[in-house]
């Protein structure tokens, strides 16, 4: 089974801190790397969480801002240097065309990484294959910001004690799942006569907004949401000047989104201590955690509870 977890490669928001770095998120999934607004310093962070950087395959910015984008260039140049040898996809809204080249192209080097653009004009599906469901909502920041809701492609489980019941076994099994009928003694099983659908797990993000109902909609039955939360209630004021949300409104959004869990990040600089958003935020959403430069959260196939 392929590696399922969330590595926090940076959490801080405007400016990196002694602690905590830009934000940076890399979620592994089904054999696939997806990075999340690579801040200043990616690449390096990368370095320090023992991950080698072509792991990535996907790409996503949120919006342009310099904590959520100013990495890329320099995580694009590093996969180049390692010339690897899978296409890399790279979502991020469309208005922002302008700065994804000056990111990309903002320094002499021979390019031989295949990115594939996906810029973002509209909201709802961007991507869809067996794999992954890729679907985008704008959020309430003042600029075009770009959540994510990801989904899993649903996979077939074999009932063993049916499978047994019908003596289908070995080579069988296999014929039944690619022709979905089989033969045994005279009689057609159909492959959902043994078979159960197990629905995809679903991965939110949502950063830099403030709350609004896309966030909710987002996070619908996210497995893991990891959300925003710049702020404490007692600074709700600036969370409201700045277009952010504190603890609560996030935990909020995971309630009523019926999200399984919820992960904290994106904090201002002003904070050293991060048990307090914890602790705000378990009032409303008690399954919380405060993401930490390298903290890793599984993404388990079960659920969390």
């Amino acid at each position: 089974m392929s590696v399922r977890d969330l590595i926090i490669l940076g959490c801080s928001s405007q400016q990196p801190t002694r602690l905590r770095n830009h934000g940076a998120y890399l979620l592994r999934w089904n054999q696939e790397g997806l990075l999340f607004d690579p801040g200043e310093g990616t690449q390096r962070q990368f370095i320090f969480a023992d991950i080698a950087p072509p792991t990535v395959t996907r790409i996503f910015v949120s919006h342009f801002h310099g904590d959520h984008c100013l990495g890329l260039g320099s995580m694009l140049m590093r996969l180049n240097l390692d010339r690897v040898d899978h296409p890399v996809h790279v979502y991020y809204p469309a208005s922002g065309k302008v700065y994804f080249d000056r990111l990309r192209y903002g320094t002499i080097y021979h390019d031989h990484v295949h990115v594939i653009e996906h810029p973002v004009a509209k909201e709802g599906i961007v991507h869809q294959d067996e794999t992954f469901t890729i679907e985008a909502k704008f959020l309430s920041h003042g600029v075009d910001n770009l959540g994510w809701r990801i989904q899993e492609g649903d996979t077939v489980k074999f009932d063993k004690e049916k499978l047994a019941a019908h003596g289908i076994k070995g080579t069988l099994v296999r014929d039944l799942q690619e022709k979905r009928e089989v033969m045994i003694e005279g009689k057609k099983i159909k492959l959902e006569e043994v078979s159960w659908k197990r629905k995809g797990d679903i991965f939110s993000y949502v950063v830099d907004t403030k709350y609004c109902q896309n966030a909710i909609d987002l996070a619908r039955g996210a497995k893991l949401l990891l959300c925003e939360s710049t702020y404490l209630e007692e600074h709700a004021d600036l969370a409201a000047n700045h277009d952010h949300m504190t603890a609560k409104q996030a935990a909020t959004i995971a309630k009523e989104g019926g999200a399984q869990k919820l992960i904290l990040t994106h904090f201002s600089a002003r904070y050293r201590d991060l048990l307090p958003f914890k602790q705000e935020a378990e009032e409303i959403f008690p399954n919380v955690d405060t993401a930490d430069d390298f903290r890793r959260f599984d993404f388990p196939l079960g659920d969390f509870f």
